[in-house]
């Protein structure tokens, strides 16, 4: 059994999808998203290690222990003949890729979303989990820094108390798992032979924008999309769209599982 927390839902006919959240988000975040892949498809999102109800699960948070995490539920879920279907927003697309590269068998094909490259030379020092970890002292501090970097202080400070609280209690998964992103490549581009899709935002950042770029252009089967009118948020945002591209993705690339 897996540490972490997961709910599948879903009878559809397609392969199955598991979803896969970001740095200082949960499972829920993905919800508006599973509801819309549900009707084809058997979907699994789940809390990483450190967040949501997962936040009891001990460290290490490096891209190795929500690796072997991702493994671990793939197995207990049962993903489908052909594998399971990865959809990674920011950070969980480096899980994603990372699990690819070392489990292809369980692993169907890959889309990506916005998917920070920390340890390349050309990362900016000035992204958002870059200046949070200028704070890391203090992982509470730092991770209310990179929520305000995200979504505003005016959005912040209507938070309710409890989410506050929550989110910052969060800051030592944060500071971990970006720290060694910074540090470690967390995948090898030639180790995932799988198919891959790198979504980025039509008004998302330059920086995110050229890592969707780097990933299609360094996997050996990638291929970059845009999602019109999003920014980092946008499996958040625009969860119709993103659906609808996951869909035609699977459509055109993913071989169907013969049924006995």
């Amino acid at each position: 059994m897996t540490s972490v927390w997961s709910a599948t839902a879903g009878q559809g006919t397609g392969p199955h999808v598991t979803l896969i959240h970001g740095s200082l988000d949960r499972s829920a975040g993905l919800l508006k998203l599973s509801r819309r892949l549900v009707g084809a498809h058997r979907v699994t999102r789940y809390d990483r290690r450190g967040y949501g109800r997962s936040v009891g699960s001990e460290g290490p948070f490096g891209i190795d222990a929500h690796a072997d995490d991702l493994e671990a539920l793939l197995r207990e879920v049962g993903p489908d003949e052909s594998g399971s279907v990865l959809v990674g927003h920011s950070y969980g697309g480096n899980v994603a890729l990372a699990v690819a590269g070392r489990h292809p068998q369980l692993v169907a094909a890959v889309v990506t979303y916005e998917t920070p490259l920390s340890w390349v030379d050309w990362w900016p020092d000035d992204s958002a989990g870059s200046d949070a970890l200028g704070w890391r002292a203090d992982p509470a501090d730092a991770a209310e820094r990179f929520m305000r970097r995200l979504i505003g202080d005016d959005r912040w400070a209507r938070l309710p108390e409890a989410t506050r609280r929550s989110r910052r209690a969060e800051g030592v998964a944060m500071v971990a798992e970006l720290l060694d992103l910074r540090a470690n490549p967390a995948w090898d581009p030639w180790e995932v032979t799988v198919p891959v899709l790198a979504l980025h935002g039509e008004h998302g950042q330059e920086h995110h924008r050229r890592a969707a770029e780097w990933i299609a252009d360094q996997v050996p089967d990638g291929e970059l999309g845009c999602l019109r009118g999003a920014r980092h948020a946008g499996p958040n945002t625009h969860p119709d769209a993103v659906a609808e591209m996951v869909g035609a993705f699977v459509a055109r690339r993913v071989r169907p599982t013969i049924s006995p």
